[in-house]
């Protein structure tokens, strides 16, 4: 089964959602395929999220978001753009991979798990969330590793360690911490906890540190994990440890493999910041646009929904004219 559109949306996210209402304002043929639920990034964050942003910087297609707080949550936010959706009655494909692209004279052929589209743009509104930072050491692949956090409940009464030093990782400590976990223990590359930290609390985790209920290894990687222990060098010593669950809030890094299939240039920077035109969002391929936190590559923090909304507007403008 083939399907003709004008513009194929990879990423359901809001960026993507966003480029979708721009084609129906612009009256141009669209599908939005992702290869997970609808707004799959914000659906992986922790349960008990709350955005840094206030609703109206996450807003799209002129839908009020209405937050019972300054500061919307995740499940506030899961609601808004399900409204959107439904709203605009956007043309979405979900849990539906894109596995092969090739670029015509014209258009593009794009082969998914369920069908092939042909295109005569596409944009890539991928973000970043869905490939973690791996931690490399032996025995990641066990169950008791995990690179998503959800809420702090399974962790009650068991040996917990934390990978990472920025937000999420001292959001992810103090919670399970607070919770009831035996024991907490942050296992941190660096020599300090990221100057970065949310302002309120990065002086909570440097406290509960220095008090010792939460204990943390500075210049330190796990080397080994077991299915009841760890094993994690140290710069004096290798040490082993009782341990239940490993929460490796690592980060996470855009899909290259992707980018570079379709045949999107990558640069030499430090962040392999992929090569576009930010006056029109079209990258080096003549019809492939970038949306939203892709743009950056490795730097995360450039991109937000507040500041890349007007990709999409951008992007189609240019589509249409």
């Amino acid at each position: 089964m083939s399907e003709a559109v004008d513009v194929l949306i990879v990423g359901a996210g809001p960026i993507g959602l966003a480029c979708g209402i721009e084609c129906e304002k612009a009256s141009l043929s669209y599908v939005i395929v992702d290869k997970g639920c609808l707004v799959n990034s914000l659906y992986n964050y922790p349960r008990n999220m709350t955005f840094f942003s206030t609703s109206d910087r996450l807003e799209i297609g002129e839908v009020p978001f209405i937050s019972h707080n300054p500061k919307p949550t995740r499940p506030e936010a899961l609601e808004y753009y399900r409204r959107v959706a439904s709203s605009w009655k956007l043309n979405t494909r979900l849990y539906e991979r894109i596995e092969e692209v090739n670029k015509g004279k014209d258009n593009f052929t794009l082969h998914s798990s369920r069908r092939t589209y042909q295109a005569k743009n596409l944009i890539i509104a991928t973000g970043f969330y869905d490939l973690p930072y791996m931690l490399n050491a032996p025995g990641e692949d066990l169950p008791k590793v995990k690179h998503y956090y959800d809420e702090p409940h399974p962790y009650y009464d068991m040996d917990v360690a934390v990978v990472g030093a920025a937000n999420s990782a001292v959001d992810v400590a103090l919670e399970v911490y607070r919770k009831g976990a035996k024991s907490v223990t942050m296992v941190i590359r660096e020599e300090e906890i990221n100057p970065r930290v949310k302002y309120w609390v990065k002086p909570d985790i440097d406290n509960r540190i220095a008090e010792g209920s939460i204990k943390a290894y500075f210049e330190s990687n796990i080397t080994r994990i077991e299915e009841h222990s760890i094993d994690i060098q140290t710069p004096k010593e290798q040490l082993t440890i009782p341990n239940d669950f490993v929460l490796a809030m690592t980060g996470y890094q855009p899909d290259f493999s992707f980018l570079k299939h379709v045949g999107v240039e990558i640069g030499n920077d430090e962040f392999k910041t992929p090569v576009y035109n930010e006056q029109t969002m079209e990258t080096n391929v003549p019809g492939v646009y970038l949306a939203g936190v892709i743009c950056g590559g490795l730097k995360t923090n450039a991109w937000f929904i507040e500041n890349s909304r007007e990709h999409a507007e951008i992007i189609i403008n240019h589509i249409a004219n």
